[in-house]
């Protein structure tokens, strides 16, 4: 009996495939990125769009937006590589991006001292897009790590342009906050 997979985890591993995570664009590199369609034809760069937004779909916080919202928010993604060990995020640092895990492992390590584990499909740093305060925690990578960015600044370009992006993602946080109150 073959093994079913959710979209997003086929998108993921499309995603790696594409890339070529042996000798991809920035191997090596700190924080090297490459744009989301990469140095393909439009048509491959559409395709390779379609597949981040699958991946962006079961991040909670863009899971309400229509499919077209979604195309247009991984259109900002770009591919970006760490080598093992490489903090991403710090309280120290100022937020300026989100992530989504596509290859390799990352360590969260939180404000009360709790270490989380995230592999691939697993996201950190959405808070950055809507503000730019200090991180809330320290993001580290346990193994060389690829994983989808969209910058702050190229997020806040697109809810200037299409406005009707941030009410689905305005709701999503008031669930949070409301799911906060209950809990404290």
């Amino acid at each position: 009996m073959a093994r079913r997979i959710s979209p997003a985890a086929a998108a993921i591993e499309a995603i790696r495939e594409a890339d070529d995570v042996s000798s991809g664009p920035g191997r090596g590199l700190m924080g090297a990125s490459v744009p989301a369609g990469g140095m393909r034809s439009p048509a491959e760069a559409a395709a390779f769009g379609r597949e981040w937004a699958v991946v962006l779909a079961d991040v909670p916080l863009f899971a309400s937006l229509s499919k077209r919202h979604l195309r247009r928010v991984a259109k900002m993604a770009s591919k970006v590589r760490f080598p093992a060990r490489t903090v991403i995020v710090s309280p120290r640092r100022r937020a300026d991006a989100f992530y989504v895990i596509l290859d390799g492992k990352a360590e969260v390590a939180t404000a009360t001292g709790d270490l989380i584990e995230l592999g691939p499909g697993r996201f950190f740093g959405e808070m950055a897009l809507l503000d730019s305060g200090p991180r809330s925690a320290t993001v580290t990578t346990k193994t060389e790590m690829l994983a989808m960015s969209i910058s702050q600044r190229r997020f806040r370009e697109l809810l200037e342009s299409e406005p009707k992006i941030a009410f689905p993602i305005m709701s999503e946080l008031a669930t949070r906050v409301r799911r906060l109150e209950t809990e404290a």
